[in-house]
């Protein structure tokens, strides 16, 4: 009915596709585990979905438990090993930033500029285009902030 090796690979690809909407570095090691699985299908090493099921188990664990850290590091800016990998150098919290467009309570459309790009801005006070804010909190690509 279906083809083992092209159910393992879509499934895989599901999975990776996945991580982009799911945060955490969690979902792609079960997509690499599946296209493992399809590897080995399609190359008859695995036959039964038994022997399948385990070979997923055990290839999306191993490569959970050892290589996550590791990406994660890498996702977050490391380039090195002797750095804090479960420190995030792209962390905005507590930094200064120059309101470009007023910010007001409850209502979208502020912005901010910050390391030069213009940025989405939320506040719980009013706060006028020229004043310094300070950053509170980053929810995706909008930063809130506080009056300095």
């Amino acid at each position: 009915m279906f083809n083992p090796t092209t159910v393992w690979f879509v499934l895989g690809l599901i999975m990776a596709l996945l991580e982009f909407a799911v945060p955490g570095v969690i979902l792609i090691f079960f997509g690499v585990g599946a296209w493992i699985v399809a590897a080995s299908t399609y190359f008859g090493l695995t036959g039964s979905f038994e022997s399948q099921m385990l070979l997923f188990s055990i290839s999306s664990i191993l490569l959970f438990i050892f290589l996550r850290k590791w990406i994660k590091g890498k996702f977050c800016g490391h380039v090195s090993d002797v750095q804090d990998l479960t420190q995030n150098l792209d962390e905005f919290t507590g930094k200064s930033v120059v309101v470009i467009k007023d910010v007001i309570p409850e209502k979208p459309g502020g912005a901010v500029e910050f390391k030069g790009s213009t940025w989405n801005a939320v506040s719980d006070e009013y706060i006028k285009n020229g004043e310094f804010a300070i950053i509170t909190e980053v929810d995706g690509i909008t930063l809130k902030i506080k009056r300095k």
